[in-house]
């Protein structure tokens, strides 16, 4: 069967997470590893009853056949919504309904890709986008992430001497450090993108989880003529009807994406778009996201107030004021990956570090995620992986 298999599938690593999740299957294992939204976040009754109402309104139209780009009324909504939230002045021509972020990231690199063209991303980054791009077989060069975000001097120095055809970033609650760019560090980027003719990609998840600070504007979307803004309701309303979006101003990139994705699936669930286009205009959205954010605000508080009564002095972590997810970093020598089957032993687990880079094995990092526990849970499995990490130490 290896040589009946393409070279692009061959680089594509598998995902670590998923094989972890069917690891941590057993009810007794306290797990950190999944980027699973809380359940009682769901808002269940509402989408309920826009069910019903959809069904009842619109009928055949729920289950027919629809238009690549995704169901207009949707896209008109998201576009108003973003011109609200930050000055933009979009409308639903600039947005295109994906599958999940997961395909927006295929897709992307669909377009973008040939063998050996240049990919920038933060190190570490996400691992499903390495895994999304690693299909076309690029060449990663990954810029190291800095408390305030990505090291612009790196940056510059990189664009300079490759063949770069994008960079990939999430500038808010990144994933896996849960780090946010700073102000000073957004409009760097932005000024040393500004005269090249390069696609700058902010994948943008988790900004509406913000339970400390202010949002800052972002880094291309209005601002760059190659920008490219990802969101999803994943994280807001429900992952399980893979309802994502891109939004851009360039009328270029969205064409081609939307040829990309006619020739991948058609187009994306439309029973999901309307059920979530009518959760939307009959439901208050900010208020439903105000009580997610307390919620992980509690959650995280948790994480972070157990860690620093069980973690021994050595380890140090992230304290994110938003997202679902904090960085470990264990002293140097000591590998995550290594040590994961003996936390799979005490029943905790979490993702090592390893599949958020290119190239780099047993990496002294760990992620948690911290929203789909309750507080006690999370005490719980933090007192089990403070005393295997007073055992490794």
């Amino acid at each position: 069967m290896e040589n009946l298999l393409s070279d692009r599938i061959k680089q594509t690593p598998p995902s670590f997470i998923r094989s972890i999740l069917k690891t941590a299957a057993d009810p007794e294992i306290i797990s950190f590893a999944g980027g699973l939204p809380n359940p009682i976040s769901f808002p269940q009754e509402d989408l309920l009853l826009s069910m019903e109402r959809i069904v009842k309104t619109y009928g055949s139209k729920c289950f027919q056949y629809s238009i690549t780009a995704g169901l207009p009324e949707l896209r008109q909504y998201i576009a108003e919504r973003y011109n609200k939230k930050f000055g933009l002045n979009l409308n639903f021509e600039n947005v295109l309904i994906t599958t999940g972020s997961q395909q927006a990231l295929d897709l992307i690199g669909k377009i973008f890709l040939n063998k050996n063209d240049g990919v920038i991303l933060e190190k570490p980054s996400y691992l499903g986008a390495i895994q999304a791009f690693s299909q076309y077989q690029p060449k990663f060069y990954q810029i190291e992430l800095t408390q305030d975000g990505m090291n612009t001097e790196e940056l510059e120095k990189t664009l300079q001497n490759n063949n770069i055809k994008f960079i990939y970033a999430i500038p808010d609650f990144q994933n896996p450090t849960g780090l946010s760019y700073s102000e000073k560090t957004r409009q760097e980027i932005r000024d040393i993108l500004k005269d090249r003719d390069i696609v700058l990609i902010e994948d943008d998840p988790y900004g509406d989880l913000r339970f400390d600070g202010v949002r800052l504007p972002y880094i291309g979307a209005g601002k760059l003529k190659n920008s490219i803004l990802m969101g999803t309701f994943s994280k807001t309303v429900t992952p399980g009807m893979r309802t994502g979006f891109i939004i851009s101003e360039n009328a270029e990139i969205l064409k081609n994406i939307s040829l990309a994705k006619e020739a991948s699936d058609l187009h994306s669930n439309i029973f999901s778009q309307y059920l979530i286009w009518d959760y939307l205009t009959h439901n208050d959205i900010e208020e439903h996201i105000s009580k997610i954010t307390a919620l992980y605000k509690e959650q995280s508080g948790a994480m972070l107030n157990a860690m620093e009564r069980y973690f021994p002095k050595e380890i140090k972590y992230t304290t994110p004021h938003g997202g679902m997810f904090l960085w470990v970093t264990l002293p140097e020598g000591v590998s995550s990956v290594e040590m994961f089957p003996k936390a799979l032993e005490k029943k905790v687990v979490y993702v090592p570090g390893d599949p958020f880079y290119v190239g780099l094995k047993d990496v002294n990092a760990m992620r948690l995620n911290y929203t789909n526990a309750d507080s006690k849970t999370i005490e719980e499995g933090i007192k089990r992986l403070g005393k295997l990490l007073e055992d490794v130490i």
